[in-house]
């Protein structure tokens, strides 16, 4: 009979920080976009075109349509996903974090292109929204980086259970030490992201807003942090981190229920490549698609990450973690 997987942990916190503020941030846009219908031009300026001209006109519900109705369903399913399957503390984080950060990003496009035609008697006199945007994705980034940063920890579950005797097994020595790395890049992820750090530096230049190129440093860095990692087993447990140090992930050998070797395809398993959360919760670094490890690890978490010869490093797991185990006893 198949045991029940745990409740995921921390869901008032998850409800607050995924759901209620999200709907807040963009509640209070809202209500301060009513509050200036006074002082707009009707009807607003809507669009604006390449060369930062408006060229789409409309009413202020035409303004705030999308942020509106787009914000409270995005964040209703990242709370769902995380109050549902978020056991792992990277789920919920991821959640929070993307779920605050659209609704601070999309507040504060609505805001801001509405500032820029305060006390105007012509919306087609509006100026452009470069800076605006610039200062969306920066905000939304903070934003949601902050949400991620409060969202509560899993706790440690170590155990002492013996691993599965089915899972695959390497042969050691008792006073014999072992350690097994592997490096894995993702060239697919490597080049839809360089393509899209290549179209915000050019957006950069043509409408002469610098803003956008903090965004396209940020997608940089986050390529650097995601699609390039070193993946280790040994005495710590499973470890596998960018070289930026950040993001990463690791299993101790006490939280390991069972380690193996399965097959992965990046879009159709996770729907895309990089650090990512996968059905039933599954998370972890999915760079490319073939063979990676498996870890069934307490608490009901699994973490998955794509790397050659992860036959090896699986059977390396769970024989120190049998050691950890049979050294628990001994004690």
């Amino acid at each position: 009979m198949t045991t029940p997987r745990p409740t995921p942990p921390h869901r008032v916190a998850t409800t607050v920080t995924t759901l209620v503020v999200p709907l807040l941030v963009i509640a209070a846009a809202v209500a301060v976009a009513i509050s200036w219908t006074p002082r707009l031009p009707d009807p607003l300026a809507v669009h604006w075109s390449g060369s930062g001209a408006p060229d789409g006109f409309g009413s202020l519900k035409d303004a705030i349509a999308i942020p509106l109705l787009f914000v409270p369903v995005f964040a209703l399913g990242m709370w769902a996903m995380a109050f549902w399957a978020g056991r792992d503390t990277s789920t919920r984080r991821m959640a929070a974090g993307f779920a605050t950060g659209l609704s601070v990003l999309m507040s504060i496009v609505v805001l801001g292109s509405l500032s820029v035609q305060l006390d105007l008697a012509d919306a087609a006199q509006a100026p452009g929204i470069g800076h605006v945007v610039g200062w969306a994705f920066g905000g939304g980034i903070l934003a949601g980086v902050l949400a991620a940063l409060v969202v509560p920890r899993t706790a440690p579950a170590p155990t002492a259970a013996p691993i599965d005797p089915a899972a695959p097994r390497t042969t050691l020595r008792p006073d014999e030490r072992a350690a097994w790395s592997r490096a894995v890049t993702s060239p697919v992820g490597a080049g839809v992201g360089g393509a899209a750090v290549l179209v915000n530096v050019v957006l950069a230049i043509a409408l002469r807003t610098p803003e956008l190129l903090i965004l396209a440093a940020g997608l940089g860095l986050l390529l650097a942090a995601s699609l390039v990692l070193r993946v280790s087993v040994d005495a710590r447990g499973l470890v596998a981190r960018s070289p930026l140090g950040w993001p990463g992930v690791r299993v101790p050998l006490d939280e390991v229920v069972a380690a193996r070797t399965t097959q992965i395809d990046p879009f159709g398993d996770f729907g895309g490549w990089g650090y990512r959360i996968g059905s039933g919760g599954r998370v972890g670094f999915v760079l490319r698609k073939g063979e990676g490890i498996e870890v069934e690890r307490t608490g009901g978490r699994i973490t998955v990450v794509t790397v050659d010869d992860a036959a090896t490093g699986a059977a390396l797991l769970n024989t120190l973690a049998d050691r950890t185990r049979g050294a628990a006893t001994a004690r």
